[in-house]
Parts: C-alpha cells; sequence; structure tokens
C-alpha cells in the first residue's frame, strides 16, 4: 500500500478525516454488495468480458467486491484517500493494490478495461473536477462507469448538515464534450425504494472510449 499525505481542498480534507471513516463504516455488508451486483450487471450487461478495473474513491471496497463476484479473476487496483478506509479495503482486494492518495494527485501509470467512479465525483471541488475527468481518461484503456446523483445542471446541495460537500451536473455529459472519442452505451437509475435491491436514488452512464468517428 503506497501512501501520500497533504490535502488541497476543503472537500479533500474532509474525505481524508473522520467523516471520510464514518462513511466506511456505514456503507458496508453483504445487502451493499448485493445491490451492487445488481446494478453493475445491469450496468455492464453489454460490455463483454472486463479483465481489469481501476475504482477511484474505492472507500472500503464494497464495489469491487461485487465487482469481482460478477467477474471471477478480475484485477483490481483502487485510489482512496481516507487511511482508515484504506486499510479495510487492502484486506478486500491486498493492500498492495491501493494508493492511499486523492485522485487529484494520482497519475495512472497504467490503463485498465474499466474505471469506475461511484458517488465520488458529487464530492469532488467543481474547479477540480477537469483534473479527475482527465486521471479517468487516461487510466482507462476501454470503458467508465459513472455513478452518481445527477442534475442537468450544476447545483450545490446540503449534505449531512455540510455545505459545498455535494454537487450534482452531468458529469456523463461534460466528459463526453470534453473527449472526442467517449461513446455514451448505456445509462439508468436505481431508487433507493428499489425492494430487493435499493441505491440512493443514483443514475449510472456506462461511456466506452474509441467508439466515436
Amino acid at each position: 500500500m503506497s501512501e501520500r499525505s497533504g490535502s488541497r481542498t476543503p472537500q479533500e480534507a474532509f474525505w481524508a478525516g473522520e467523516f471520510g471513516a464514518d462513511y466506511g463504516r456505514r456503507n458496508s455488508g453483504d445487502r451493499l454488495v448485493a445491490s451492487n451486483l445488481r446494478l453493475f450487471s445491469l450496468a455492464l450487461r453489454g460490455a463483454g468480458a472486463i479483465a481489469s478495473c481501476l475504482e477511484l474513491g474505492a472507500n472500503v471496497g464494497a464495489n469491487l467486491q461485487a465487482l469481482r463476484l460478477l467477474y471471477p479473476g478480475l484485477t483490481v487496483k483502487a485510489v482512496e484517500i481516507n487511511s482508515e478506509a484504506a486499510r479495510t479495503l487492502g484486506q478486500v482486494i491486498g493492500a498492495e493494490n491501493v494508493r492511499v492518495e486523492s485522485i487529484l494527485d494520482y497519475e495512472p501509470a497504467e490503463q485498465f478495461d474499466l474505471v469506475l467512479v461511484k458517488g465520488v465525483l458529487i464530492h469532488i471541488d467543481p474547479e477540480s473536477l477537469s483534473t479527475v475527468y482527465d486521471r479517468m481518461y487516461r487510466a482507462s484503456r476501454r470503458f467508465m462507469l459513472l455513478v452518481e446523483y445527477y442534475n442537468p445542471t450544476p447545483v450545490s446541495v446540503p449534505y449531512r448538515g455540510h455545505a459545498d460537500r455535494l454537487f450534482k451536473r452531468d458529469f456523463a455529459g461534460e466528459l463526453l464534450d470534453r473527449y472526442a472519442d467517449l461513446t455514451l452505451c448505456d445509462y439508468g437509475f436505481v431508487y433507493r425504494r428499489d425492494p430487493a435491491f435499493p441505491q440512493d436514488d443514483v443514475t449510472w452512464f456506462l461511456l466506452e472510449k474509441g467508439g466515436r468517428t
């Protein structure tokens, strides 16, 4: 497990601290993994074989656990800013596969079939999103899967009593506008009141590299 210290934005400091650790304690368990497995099976149904995945902002690993059930033998790596969450994540995917640092500091040294962000872009300082988009694009060999809150125009909403910690916007649309070779493969919505496999009212978008002429 490699680690870098230091935070550059209030949002990074927020997630690197106790709030980020508490988030990991709240968001784990078999029910969440089952709901994630259902979501990923829908989102990736047309993707074919996936051999490798990088998750940016993986927290304690509930998403990667589900993906490894869907794709046995999947090679996984992750970036996580919170050191406590990263320790738990290392127990799930191996400490050698975890980088403990901000996404803004991460420099991709390899490419992956799938780059995943789930509930992460909404917490990034809007002025830093272009840097995160660049990291995602550079790390992706073929697919990017975004699972976030959607809004057609940028908006900031209170998050558990905190201001400027949650931002909704059209992340997928911004990526499509930014990179000419990206295409939208599929998208969907998962409702918090789904009786079997709930998620937190998230919209997912599967983007593919190299599909636009």
